[in-house]
């Protein structure tokens, strides 16, 4: 990436590609996070799952958080980390962990 500094990923895509912005403001939140079938904290979960599981490491600090926010609890996240590294690799649940780590100590501090 450039030495621009981006707060998220999110943000960078949004300055480079705006109406991949839109798509996702407009479908993503309003439809798919709000339909009931699933909660929240249930969707927070797999999301963070699938990030891991797909190594999107740099989604990965906001969906912990939201996962927070929603609900889950730290021991769970690292439960499904733990359980994650049998069926998507070791360094990527080890990543997934050093990653969690540094953000709930972030959060922690600030």
């Amino acid at each position: 990436m450039s030495n621009i500094n981006f707060s998220s990923p999110r943000e960078a895509a949004r300055a480079f590609t705006p109406k991949l912005s839109q798509f996702v403001d407009s479908t993503l939140y309003p439809q798919i996070w709000s339909d009931p079938a699933l909660s929240p904290r249930d969707r927070s979960l797999i999301t963070v799952a699938a990030l891991i599981a797909g190594g999107h490491s740099e989604e990965l600090p906001a969906h912990l958080r939201r996962a927070v926010s929603n609900g889950v609890t730290h021991d769970e996240i690292a439960a499904a980390i733990t359980h994650l590294a049998f069926y998507v690799g070791f360094p990527g649940a080890i990543t997934a962990s050093a990653i969690a780590n540094a953000t709930f100590t972030e959060s922690e501090q600030s």
